[in-house]
């Protein structure tokens, strides 16, 4: 693909993020999955399909700011867990971010979607509460919330990190309060009621008036497609950063769209996977009818491992999990927010027809945060001094493979666990657990406990742990990973 080798005239960017979306899910990466794919395999066939990338964290938040920013997320405030709705603004206002990248480069930019990445609240007069407290916060109470002021807007969100526009929500749209729409840096409606009643899984909160769950993904869509057709219009190229909600929980009927539902035979998880497939198709067609497919660099994926299938409550009043069969992170261990593979191994396809390679599966590894350095390298720019933790793989879009880029990369989980991977072989620090909160819980690290270590090649099911046979491996990968954290895995304890 000699396209790749050469600083190409600048194409439009659409970059489409799923929330809580599995390796698994997917019939390009996993040909047992239960859920029809048909427009994300179709795009995978035209592309370059990533077998080893991985987001930067198991959860959401840190992860998104890892995507943005290009820098690992435990470098800011946040050492672990996630947002929960009202934290304040969590990329610092003078940041180098990917939209600030591209503004500059004269992109018309744009954020739809599920944020997730704080925004700074107005009080009411008279409020009583410390917005600037150390994070991670918990879920706020209803007193908590009924001191803010929805009416004014809110600050330190995308419009002041390099997108000129914006259209979504503060975070999940279906189970994170508050419930409600922000196009710029208002709500527009803004939430008075309180909603007392979300679906399992859900949590109560300020809301919008008449709000509804399951509408939130297909407006999110449909103000994506009119932002592509808008821009498509103008002598300048654009990114739109979109941000689905789905598939992330609550897994219930009441909240998958109406399109979407019985599409799948892995209940309504399944369901909500086929709309971010729906979504991709309706963007592709934007994108041709609109004559600027050709010019697009297209890139599909997930912010995090996937949870195991609907979580629900048993005839006996115990929690667990309906799969169906189905296999939401495919061949890997874990779940989201655990520091096993299935936490933070993601499907990726990255298109740009005629310009990189056409059904390819790539074995290169690569995080979420490199795609900050990959696109300024496409474009002909150097983001190493803004970016730190980004690395291009440019070089792989040409065919898949590359002797260039990354042989490390440092995993994070929910609870603050760090692990390194170095070429075939993963260390997990100070913990023989998951990190993470499904089945099987674990907690943080603690300084000096026995870790896991695994030979990916041999085991990639991380079934054989080799950390008390090769302490010469621990001892070499230890060192390895607190260099390249500066001494952060330490400190995180």
């Amino acid at each position: 693909m000699s396209g790749v080798g050469a600083v190409p005239a600048r194409p439009n960017v659409v970059l489409v993020l799923a929330d809580d979306l599995g390796f698994g899910d997917i019939g390009a990466f996993n040909p047992d999955s239960l859920i029809p794919t048909p427009n994300i395999d179709r795009l995978a066939a035209e592309s370059v399909a990533f077998d080893d990338a991985h987001s930067s964290s198991a959860v959401c938040t840190p992860s998104r700011y890892s995507l943005l920013t290009g820098r690992h997320c435990w470098r800011s405030p946040l050492k672990s867990r996630v947002f929960y709705g009202y934290e304040p603004p969590l990329v610092e206002a003078d940041r180098p971010t990917l939209p600030r990248m591209l503004q500059q480069l004269g992109y018309r930019t744009a954020a739809i979607g599920k944020w997730h990445l704080g925004l700074g609240y107005a009080l009411r007069k008279g409020a009583d509460l410390d917005l600037s407290r150390p994070l991670p916060w918990s879920e706020a109470t209803r007193e908590f919330e009924e001191q803010i002021d929805f009416d004014r807007p809110v600050r330190g969100g995308p419009l002041e990190l390099g997108f000129d526009e914006f259209f979504g929500t503060s975070g999940c749209p279906t189970c994170q309060p508050p419930y409600g729409f922000i196009e710029g840096d208002r709500f527009v409606d803004p939430p008075r009621v309180y909603y007392d009643a979300p679906p399992y899984t859900g949590r109560p909160g300020m809301s919008t008036p008449g709000w509804r769950h399951a509408d939130a993904d297909p407006e999110i869509l449909a103000r994506a497609c009119g932002f592509v057709r808008s821009a498509a219009l103008a002598d300048r190229p654009f990114f739109a950063y979109v941000a689905l909600d789905a598939p992330h929980e609550p897994c219930t009927n009441e909240v998958v769209p109406e399109i979407a539902r019985n599409k799948s035979q892995a209940g309504p998880r399944g369901d909500l996977v086929w709309f971010v497939d729906y979504a991709v198709g309706q963007l592709r067609a934007a994108l041709e009818a609109a004559g600027v497919w050709r010019n697009t660099l297209f890139i599909f994926t997930s912010d995090n491992g996937a949870l195991p299938g609907d979580r629900v409550i048993g005839a006996d009043g115990v929690e667990v999990y309906r799969t169906y069969g189905h296999r939401s992170s495919g061949p890997w261990r874990g779940f989201k927010s655990h520091i096993w593979e299935g936490g933070h191994r993601e499907p990726l396809v990255v298109s740009w027809p005629g310009r990189v390679a056409a059904g390819v599966h790539s074995e290169t590894l690569v995080c979420l945060s490199d795609l900050y350095a990959t696109i300024a390298d496409l474009f002909g720019t150097d983001a190493s001094a803004e970016a730190e933790d980004s690395v291009s793989f440019r070089a792989a879009l040409a065919n898949g493979t590359s002797l260039q880029g990354r042989r490390s990369l440092i995993h994070h989980s929910y609870s603050g666990v760090f692990a390194l991977r170095l070429e075939d072989m993963k260390l997990v620090l100070d913990t023989k657990g998951s990190g993470g909160w499904p089945p099987p819980t674990g907690g943080g690290p603690v300084a000096g406990a026995p870790g896991q270590l695994y030979d990916l090649a041999a085991d990639p099911g991380e079934e054989q742990d080799l950390f008390e046979r090769r302490p010469d491996l621990v001892t070499a990968l230890s060192a390895e990973l607190e260099t390249l954290t500066g001494g952060a895995c330490a400190s995180n304890v």
